[in-house]
C-alpha cells in the first residue's frame, strides 16, 4: 500500500514556526527522493525543499535559511521545519516522493496540509 500523509499545518503568526511531517509507506520512503511543495491560492505549485535518499538537501531561494528538511529513517517520515514564517508562506504544503521503479520514475503525492501565516 502506498501512502503519503502530511500533518502539522495550521495557523501561525508572522515570525512563528511550524513543523510539517509526512508519513510515507516504507518501501516508497526507502528508495525515493522526497520533496515538499506548496501551492498558494491562485498560483502554481512550487518546489520548497528536497532531500535525497542520501540526505543531500536543496531549497528554494524564498525559504533558504528559514526552512529545514530532514528524513527520519526510523519513522519513514520526512519533516519540514519552518521558522521565521511570513504571510507569503501561506499555502497548501504537499509531500512528494520521486520513486524509481525499474526504468521509470513515478511521482507520489500526499493530500496536502494548509499553512496560514497571519496576525
Amino acid at each position: 500500500q502506498v501512502y503519503l500523509e502530511e500533518s502539522g499545518g495550521g495557523l501561525v503568526q508572522p515570525g512563528g514556526s511550524l513543523r510539517l511531517s509526512c508519513a510515507v509507506s516504507r518501501f516508497i520512503f526507502s528508495i525515493s527522493n522526497m520533496s515538499w511543495y506548496r501551492q498558494a491560492a491562485g498560483k502554481g505549485r512550487e518546489l520548497v525543499a528536497t532531500i535525497t535518499r542520501g540526505g543531500s538537501t536543496d531549497y528554494s531561494d524564498s525559504v533558504k535559511g528559514r526552512f529545514s528538511i530532514s528524513r527520519d529513517n526510523a519513522k519513514n517520515q520526512v519533516n519540514l521545519e519552518m521558522n521565521a514564517l511570513k504571510p507569503e508562506d501561506t499555502a497548501v504544503y504537499y509531500c512528494r516522493g520521486e520513486t524509481p521503479l525499474g526504468a521509470t520514475i513515478r511521482d507520489y503525492w500526499g493530500q496536502g496540509t494548509q499553512v496560514t501565516v497571519s496576525s
